[in-house]
């Protein structure tokens, strides 16, 4: 018996048949990712405002008072400022990133002095140029600024240590991403689990040397130690694809897109990278040191400029994420969600 062709499918089974239900959620999620994007870096840059910068005055103990008041006063509050005993006091408190800067008055002298220091950050330095300098108009008086830790040439306003830190991070979830492609995003079992962290170990290595090695002997655009460099990288790119491992073992290949929300769509704008934290609105401020590529930016430049001052607690932030990272991958592959059956998108591994 004579059946003919084959029905020739509609326009809307083909793309019921082509779009998955799956892959179109999957695009929905990109979608959001994408405003996100938007959202959070021009929520953080399309108007940077100075806001309680840590500020030190030196000036005459029976005058302290009053000034530090005045200028803490000064409208929108763009300074948090505090007296300090001595200019030598004051220039060690900005070498030790307690304070981003300082104003020296002597009556005697034709101009006051303004402390700052460009290599924690040149919009900060700049803002608080503009700040002081208006302020100190209205009491006709001039000021003279001095750049006690001044950026290096070929680092152009201060930006190489985040990108290289940016750099780091996208190193790092890339790996975490590449071994989910080949290999599922799940790890099988816990020896599986053990060795992507010892293969992500090992890259993370290497990439924290290159990186440090680029950066510093190569263009010569951040100065500082490399070996310092270099393990702050390491750290970073393994604390970044650690924590993508965690997020894939619990969600499959959406981890992925969990690692874009945390550490490029939240991480890179509040970073303090751009715009320091004190230029920052409210929100991007108070999440950046805590999040990966901002306790990693204010590390490299303490490197670069402040001789390794104040990283304590960004490094602890790090360690943390690393730590955290590679308990849950571990935690997530014991307790069986490496075993569940792999997506359809998912390569099986072997």
């Amino acid at each position: 018996m004579h059946t003919g062709a084959p029905a020739r499918p509609t326009f809307a089974e083909e793309v019921k048949d082509a779009v998955r239900p799956r892959s179109a959620l999957l695009v929905l999620g990109v979608l959001a990712l994408g405003v996100l994007f938007i959202a959070s870096y021009a929520g953080a840059f399309h108007e940077p405002k100075p806001r309680d910068i840590a500020f030190g005055v030196v000036t005459a103990p029976r005058t302290s008072g009053a000034l530090v008041e005045q200028l803490d006063a000064l409208p929108g509050s763009p300074l948090d400022a505090r007296p300090v005993a001595s200019a030598e006091e004051a220039r060690r408190q900005i070498e030790d990133r307690r304070i981003y800067g300082a104003l020296v008055v002597d009556p005697r002298a034709p101009a006051d002095r303004l402390l700052v220091a460009s290599g924690g950050g040149t919009p900060v330095a700049e803002a608080l140029e503009e700040v002081v300098v208006r302020a100190e108009a209205r009491q006709g008086r001039q000021v003279r600024t001095v750049d006690v830790v001044p950026v290096r040439r070929g680092d152009a306003r201060g930006l190489s240590s985040f990108y290289l830190i940016v750099g780091w991070c996208v190193g790092g979830y890339l790996c975490a991403a590449i071994l989910a492609v080949g290999y599922g995003a799940r790890p099988a079992n816990l020896r599986r689990a053990v060795i992507r962290l010892l293969a992500l170990a090992v890259y993370a290595v290497l990439l924290g040397l290159l990186g440090a090695v680029v950066i510093g002997p190569v263009l010569g655009a951040m100065p500082g130690s490399v070996a310092g460099l270099w393990w702050l990288g390491a750290l970073v790119v393994f604390a970044t694809g650690a924590i993508t491992f965690a997020f894939q073992a619990a969600l499959g290949i959406i981890g992925i897109g969990l690692t874009v929300l945390v550490v490029v769509i939240a991480g890179n704008p509040s970073a303090g990278g751009a715009y320091p934290y004190p230029l920052l609105p409210p929100f991007w401020r108070d999440i950046g040191p805590a999040l990966i590529p901002g306790a990693g930016t204010w590390t490299a430049r303490s490197i670069a400029y402040f001789d390794g001052r104040a990283i304590t607690g960004p490094l602890l932030v790090l360690g943390a994420w690393a730590l955290g990272g590679t308990l849950l991958t571990l935690l997530f592959s014991v307790l069986g969600l490496g075993r569940r059956k792999i997506e359809e998108s998912e390569v099986r591994q072997m």
